[in-house]
């Protein structure tokens, strides 16, 4: 495919992933956060266990390799992630949480190095992670008025990227060897059972609480459909194509369609606290990675 399609497919996911942080919000005026989650990978896991079926594609793990992958992947970057993200949703916007997972590519390289002697933790990587916590500081801007929620929500958002970010770490090395359809199937049904254990653990997280307004079914489908089933089979197809360096861009794309989104659609304000934040922690990522990005 051409580079203008690949770039297409890019913004395309870009898109579908930016916007997801919008139906998010909209989701959450009528749904407790970690009930959300869980229906949405519920329904995510039973459409990919359908592809695999109609695939004929095999389905049972067989590997360490296999078994490591679908369970770091299930629980902590299906589970721990979105439980994290929905719930710190309740109080930053989707637009400022977008932008707090761009802390993922800064704080990678120093999570990998913890257990990677591969891994060169220079003193550009730790500028990288200064610069980046930087932002994270601006984005949070607290109001004096509310600054325990305020403080709350961005420590929730960056528990999820951390979440993310560890799960790449652990899963970078693995090779599993079932289809792609079928890891993914696996992660996501772990990833529900974790959230659905976590509504059960979590005060004021139950089902009851749930109203489930057709604006809530709707951002419901579309997450579980298009942003989970659709958009993480594109990511990974793009991945084959552009390769990690490139794809890692994505998470400073995303920002702007999510904040663009939710400005459309929602009305919600972009602060120049944000935009300002979302300047350092692109710093941040440039500074980590200056000397591979000037390599490719």
């Amino acid at each position: 495919m051409s580079r203008y399609g690949t770039a297409g497919r890019f913004l395309l996911l870009c898109a579908v992933w930016g916007t997801a942080f919008m139906a998010t919000d909209v989701g959450l005026a009528d749904l407790p956060a970690v009930p959300f989650a869980a229906v949405r990978f519920d329904i995510a896991a039973a459409l990919l266990f359908v592809a695999v079926v109609a695939a004929d594609a095999d389905i049972r793990p067989h590997t360490r390799d296999d078994y490591v992958y679908v369970l770091v992947g299930g629980v902590l970057t299906i589970g721990a992630h979105h439980a994290f993200l929905f719930a710190g949703q309740r109080y930053v916007t989707g637009g400022v949480a977008a932008v707090l997972l761009g802390l993922v590519p800064v704080v990678t390289p120093a999570l990998t190095r913890l257990v990677s002697t591969e891994e060169e933790f220079t003193a550009a990587t730790a500028l990288g992670v200064v610069l980046g916590f930087v932002g994270v500081v601006v984005i949070a801007d607290p109001d004096p008025a509310n600054l325990a929620d305020s403080v709350f929500g961005v420590s929730l958002v960056l528990a999820s990227a951390l979440a993310f970010a560890v799960a790449a770490v652990v899963t970078h090395s693995r090779s599993p060897s079932m289809p792609f359809l079928s890891t993914q199937a696996w992660m996501m049904a772990i990833g529900a059972v974790v959230l659905h254990a976590a509504v059960i653990a979590v005060p004021g997280q139950s089902f009851a609480a749930a109203t489930w307004t057709p604006s809530a079914l709707a951002a419901l489908a579309y997450l579980s459909a298009v942003a989970g089933v659709g958009g993480f089979l594109l990511y990974f197809t793009l991945l084959d194509d552009l390769g990690p360096i490139e794809m890692s861009f994505i998470e400073y794309v995303i920002p702007v369609f999510a904040a663009l989104a939710g400005w459309l659609v929602l009305g919600q304000e972009v602060t120049p606290a944000t935009v300002a934040g979302f300047g350092f922690i692109v710093a941040g990522f440039v500074a980590a990675k200056w000397r591979t990005l000037r390599g490719t």
